[in-house]
Order: structure tokens, then C-alpha cells, then sequence
């Protein structure tokens, strides 16, 4: 006989198998990708087959217990993982001749979104979670490093440009090109997760066509019942592990008639159960690349309807 928690996560998962085709967004940054509906179902099927009296999923898909809050060695190995990555950043923006590690330009110009993995194929040993940590580089032609740093300093526009994913958005405080900002954001694949996420984010430039952004993530809440009376956050021991930490770095460069725009994005989320990385990892892997891709795309699309000057938000 089934528990009653599994019994709920069963009937839901049954209810909402035949919803319209959910779309994965990379949480907290407010992006989304298409994923087939025909490959989603089978995969849950798979899934829902393997963990039969286990009753675990995997990250960036509700599982149906709770995950624990990452341990000291989980948090040091990404905070060092995260020390070299800044290091080496910092050195790629010293000079305007090795800003942007792109070496396709003509491609980007026309057009093409290029996107790699950074981390090796087995991932940085993490204990009990997992790493993830991509590129995404792309042409905006006829954008200037002004018109990306006003949109990106405009916190008040992100609902817009990436609705549905992030439903609100508020600069907290404001000291010159740092920023204190919160957001709620909701990731839909199937099953729909909502979190309240708050992130430190600094801009810098080295002269007026070269400039960078860091977004540290300062603290993710995972959301029960939210847009209910019965609405609460939860702390990371009783969450699922979707999120724990996530630092995200722009690098952007204007020229040959447009804006070159790169971003990085490195994340921690729980591990994958023991015994389903067959059939789970390839599709963790996905999710990052075609979030990372459509943030780029939405954002060279806001480029191309830029405002002559921001408003909203604290300064």
C-alpha cells in the first residue's frame, strides 16, 4: 500500500502529466526553454518507474521528499570552485584584447548563439549535490555597453522581458553600481516551483565600451502554496534541493557595429539519486544550455527595443 505522501505525489503527477507542454526556465535569472511534451511524459513514466519505493527525483523537478540543506564541504568545494572562476575573470577583463572568451566572432554576428560547459563531463566533485556551470555568448548588433547596462540596472523591466519566469522583481538598496535585489521567480516543467531569491549584484567597466556584472545569490527560499492564504518560504532543509546557490557574470563589449554580450552561470542543486544519473543526468544537462540560450536571445530582443533612459527601481 502507498503512503499518503506518495499517494499525493502519484495523483499529481497523473493530473498534471496532461497539462499544456511546461516550459524549463534557470531559476532566479528569469529565462525558459520549449521541451516536448511526447519526450516529457516518457521521461516521467521512466522516472516515476525507477523510484517505487524510494520516492526521490532530482533537481529542477519537485521530488516527493525533502531534500537536506547542502553540507559545510558542499558549500566550500562551490565557494572554491567560485574563487578560481572570479580569478579568472578578473584577469580576462584586464585587458579589452581578451574581454570576451569568444573566438567564432563572424558566426555570432550572424546570428548564432554559441554555448558551451565549462565544468568537466563527471562535474566538479561537489558531497551530496551537484555543479553546473555554462557559457552562453552572443551579437547584438546596433547595442551599445550603455544600452545593456541600463537595461540590466532597469530590475523593475525583468518581469517583462522574462515573463512568465519572474513575477516580480525590487532593488532593495542602491550605492553607486551595487545593487541589493529581490525576486520571485517560478520555474514550470510539469510541476511548477516558485522561490523567493535575493542577490548582490555589482556592476564595473573597464572604459566606456567594455564593462562586466557579478549577481551573487545571497539567499533562495523555496515557496509552498504560494499565491494562497497558506503561503510560507521554506528554509533549505526543507526544501527539495532545486536551488541552493547561484552566481551568474556578464561580460559585454561593444564592437564591430554592435554589442558582444557572455554570460556565465554556476549553480549548486542536490544530487541525483544514486543508481537514475541513465536516465536523469542528460536531462539535468539540458536544462542550463537551453535556459542559458534563451537568455541571451531575450535579452539581445530587448536590446533591439531599447529605452532612451531607465526608469523603475531604486537608485
Amino acid at each position: 500500500m502507498r503512503t499518503p505522501q506518495k499517494s499525493f505525489w502519484f495523483n499529481r503527477l497523473a493530473r498534471e502529466e496532461h497539462v499544456r507542454p511546461g516550459e524549463v526556465p534557470c531559476i532566479a535569472s528569469g529565462l525558459r526553454t520549449g521541451h516536448d511534451t511526447g519526450m516529457s511524459r516518457s521521461f516521467f513514466r521512466v522516472v516515476a518507474a525507477s523510484t517505487i519505493g524510494i520516492g526521490l527525483l532530482f533537481p529542477g523537478i519537485a521530488p516527493s521528499v525533502r531534500a537536506e540543506a547542502p553540507s559545510r564541504a558542499a558549500t566550500a568545494a562551490f565557494d572554491a570552485y567560485l574563487n578560481k572562476v572570479e580569478a579568472r575573470l578578473d584577469q580576462q577583463h584586464r585587458s579589452d584584447s581578451t574581454f570576451v572568451a569568444a573566438k567564432d566572432l563572424e558566426r555570432l554576428r550572424s546570428g548564432v548563439v554559441l554555448i558551451e560547459k565549462l565544468n568537466s563531463a563527471d562535474g566538479t566533485h561537489v558531497p551530496g549535490a551537484m555543479l553546473h556551470h555554462w557559457r552562453g555568448t552572443a551579437f547584438a548588433p546596433g547595442a551599445t555597453a550603455a544600452d545593456f547596462e541600463r537595461l540590466m540596472r532597469n530590475f523593475n523591466s525583468y518581469p517583462q522581458i522574462y515573463a512568465p519566469q519572474v513575477l516580480r522583481s525590487t532593488v532593495e538598496t542602491n550605492d553607486n553600481d551595487r545593487y541589493a535585489v529581490t525576486m520571485r521567480v517560478r520555474q514550470k516543467h510539469v510541476l511548477t516551483v516558485v522561490m523567493d531569491t535575493a542577490y548582490d549584484v555589482h556592476f564595473d567597466r573597464l572604459d566606456a565600451r567594455h564593462g562586466w556584472s557579478s549577481s551573487r545569490s545571497t539567499a533562495i527560499h523555496e515557496i509552498a502554496d504560494a499565491g494562497t492564504s497558506r503561503e510560507r518560504a521554506l528554509n533549505e532543509a526543507d526544501g527539495h534541493g532545486f536551488l541552493w546557490r547561484l552566481n551568474t557574470y556578464w561580460t559585454y563589449e561593444e564592437r564591430d557595429g554592435g554589442l558582444y554580450l557572455q554570460i556565465e552561470s554556476v549553480s549548486l542543486t542536490r544530487a541525483i539519486p544514486t543508481g537514475l544519473g541513465w536516465a536523469i543526468g542528460p536531462f539535468v544537462e539540458s536544462v542550463p544550455r537551453e535556459s542559458l540560450e534563451f537568455t541571451l536571445r531575450q535579452t539581445c530582443q530587448a536590446l533591439k527595443h531599447r529605452p532612451t533612459s531607465a526608469s523603475g527601481g531604486s537608485r
